[in-house]
């Protein structure tokens, strides 16, 4: 690897492990939860952190693992259980490069009741026109709802289909992106989409964005201009500016 892909390697780990203090300091994620990117120098492997509460990594958790979830250099560490959430849609979508798996409680209650969920602030155009729900039981039967293998993890990425990101049932979310600055952006303008939908209902009914106005705003808001000052801001409230 030559000085200048080392350099960009280094830039993408450093953006990884703050994706991980963001999403924790911005209360989409607790203690469990994970955030991925595919390796900016070979997209057939892509890099997570050891199992660890996301508040916590640090530039020495980051392990490599191939698209089928085999660890590069395990050395003895121990693994996230649902890796092949991340390796499924690496496989399924060749434009993402981040992952992220949160257990959100603002948008349990969307995938368990049949209430889409849907744009409802320029913000949150963010998350496409339609964000579907990956239900395991229909093909899996009763299981703990972890996505722990290969057959789950492809059938995750088929129910995300080309969206940014997915309902899981009873469980959380899946979010992808172009970047993990991307997948940062969508994941904490979900959450807030999910609460606003909820105490919005509350007062009547709610007048949705129409999907002219989801493409336009969302255009808008994955510009380097929007990304940049939102991944800022995020860094500075978390301590990894």
């Amino acid at each position: 690897m030559n000085e200048n892909n080392n350099v960009a390697v280094e830039s993408a780990l450093a953006d990884l492990v703050r994706a991980n203090r963001i999403l924790a300091n911005e209360g989409v994620m607790d203690g469990f939860g994970h955030v991925s990117i595919r390796h900016p120098a070979d997209p057939g492997r892509y890099i997570l952190s050891r199992s660890l509460s996301p508040e916590l990594v640090t530039r020495d958790d980051l392990m490599e693992f191939s698209l089928d979830d085999t660890p590069v250099d395990p050395r003895g560490r121990s693994m996230y259980a649902e890796r092949a959430i991340h390796g499924g849609i690496y496989r399924a979508r060749p434009e993402v490069n981040a992952v992220v798996h949160n257990h959100s409680t603002a948008l349990i209650p969307f995938g368990v009741t049949g209430m889409p969920l849907r744009a409802i602030f320029h913000m949150g155009a963010v998350i496409g026109s339609e964000v579907p729900i990956w239900d395991s039981r229909p093909e899996f039967g009763d299981t703990n709802l972890l996505v722990t293998d290969h057959e789950k993890g492809m059938s995750l990425a088929k129910a995300l289909g080309p969206r940014r990101a997915a309902l899981m049932r009873g469980h959380g979310c899946v979010v992808t992106g172009e970047s993990v600055r991307e997948a940062v952006f969508v994941a904490v303008y979900m959450q807030a989409n999910a609460e606003l939908v909820m105490r919005s209902r509350s007062l009547g009914e709610v007048n949705y964005l129409s999907d002219g106005e989801i493409r336009l705003a969302a255009d808008h808001l994955f510009k380097p201009l929007s990304q940049d000052r939102a991944w800022e801001y995020w860094s500075r409230r978390a301590g990894c500016a």
